[in-house]
């Protein structure tokens, strides 16, 4: 009976598994039938595009040092109600004023800018800076860079009270303003001479000079305020080939003089122009916000004199024994010389009334008070074959015998670095 049973069940599962062993042939054979699908892949990434720039833009850069209720150095000194009176013009004029880090990434093709816009610098680190110019810029929503030249800072080396300290100059950080190197010392860099050491340097001296005044400046503001500096102001304006190359070695996009013009997308990055503001020369301002004068952003060409040529007096290097002595040059050497255009400055003093002999060639200036510091940098600039042509040298006065007259104030008053005459 069981056998007859498993007999009769048999052909049942047979019959079963026969039809599983079809369906899954024929699933098999759809399967082989259906055209293949490759595996999708992945969607490519979008390529980076910059955006279109306007390269028929033009920008122009202002440069201010110090705002006083009392003028008495108005080559880098105004008063707030002339500094705000600027600023409202720009308002008024409707020139937008952009940031020098936008400025930046136009040139480098990746922003858009206004078609005309202004750019405000502040240079060295001088406390009104903080305590007067930042409360107009908020006032009026501008953004703007501080060029600073680190041994000047408060509580450095040479820094005075009329400076800004760290603490100041990193709340602005925190508020968003930019702050970009202006050296260490403040000192001419063509100069193989330190005024700080008061010696000549050698060729191995003047590298380690460059170094300190280029490099290490930057990399201390980088270190104590935890920011990139990509953008470097030579003191005074005064640079050449070696100095400029020193710079973009050092790792600096940026260089910026103070040789004032329009700047548009081609200005070459080692010679970005700006105008210096001073507080007996509003037309300056005034030119500028109207774009006049020629659009280039390159320093304006300077043919050097050796002040061995020039009969300098006192002599580059010397050291004199009073602080008021008799400053003079014979210009001759230089070519002929355009009488309306001889100007001389003095570290510490600024542009000076300086008298020029057509007949000898003689530049010479008489001081009535005393040098202010320990060394002295002689500027005499002229045209000639108009050809901007310059001199420069630097002597000393003997200990005890410089003094600074009263009421005067620098950041740094113990040392000839610290001079308000800075640019």
């Amino acid at each position: 009976m069981v056998g007859a049973l498993l007999a009769l069940n048999v052909p049942g599962c047979k019959k079963k598994e026969n039809a599983a062993q079809t369906a899954e042939t024929a699933a098999a054979s759809q399967a082989a039938a259906a055209p293949s699908v490759a595996p999708a892949e992945p969607a490519a990434t979008p390529r980076e595009t910059k955006p279109a720039v306007d390269q028929n833009a033009q920008v122009i850069i202002y440069g201010y040092h110090r705002f006083e209720k009392t003028v008495r150095r108005p080559d880098t000194e105004m008063t707030p109600e002339m500094f705000e009176a600027q600023m409202k013009e720009l308002q008024d004029k409707k020139i937008p004023v952009i940031g020098l880090q936008d400025f930046l990434a136009w040139k480098r093709g990746e922003k858009n800018i206004p078609p005309r816009a202004a750019i405000i610098t502040f240079d060295d680190g001088w406390r009104t800076q903080y305590e007067v110019g930042w409360p107009i810029m908020k006032k009026y929503g501008y953004p703007f860079t501080l060029f600073i030249y680190t041994e000047g800072v408060r509580g450095m080396k040479y820094g005075g009270g009329a400076a800004m300290t760290w603490e100041q100059i990193a709340e602005m950080r925190d508020a968003g303003i930019d702050i970009q190197a202006h050296s260490a010392t403040h000192q001419d860099l063509r100069r193989q001479f330190d005024k700080v050491q008061k010696k000549k340097l050698n060729p191995e001296e003047y590298q380690e000079f460059l170094k300190r005044e280029i490099i290490e400046s930057k990399q201390l503001l980088e270190q104590k305020l935890g920011i990139r500096v990509n953008s470097f102001a030579v003191p005074f304006g005064y640079i050449n080939d070696q100095v400029r190359e020193f710079i973009r070695k050092a790792g600096y996009e940026a260089i910026f003089t103070v040789y004032g013009q329009r700047l548009t997308y081609t200005s070459p990055n080692d010679s970005l122009g700006r105008y210096l503001m001073e507080g007996n020369k509003p037309k300056v301002f005034s030119d500028a916000a109207n774009f006049s004068g020629s659009a280039s952003g390159g320093a304006a060409p300077v043919t050097e004199t050796s002040a061995d040529n020039i009969q300098a007096q006192p002599a580059s290097g010397e050291t004199v024994s009073t602080a008021m002595p008799l400053i003079r040059a014979n210009l001759s050497a230089m070519g002929p010389i355009d009488a309306g255009t001889v100007q001389m400055r003095l570290s510490g003093v600024g542009v000076v009334p300086a008298t020029f002999d057509e007949k000898t060639q003689m530049v010479s200036y008489q001081p009535t008070q005393k040098l202010r510091d320990s060394s002295c940098t002689v500027i005499i600039t002229a045209k000639s074959s108009d050809k901007k042509v310059e001199a420069t040298w630097t002597f000393n006065v003997a200990d005890g015998a410089a003094g600074a007259p009263a009421g005067t104030s620098s950041p740094a008053a113990a040392s000839p670095a610290a001079s308000p005459a800075k640019k």
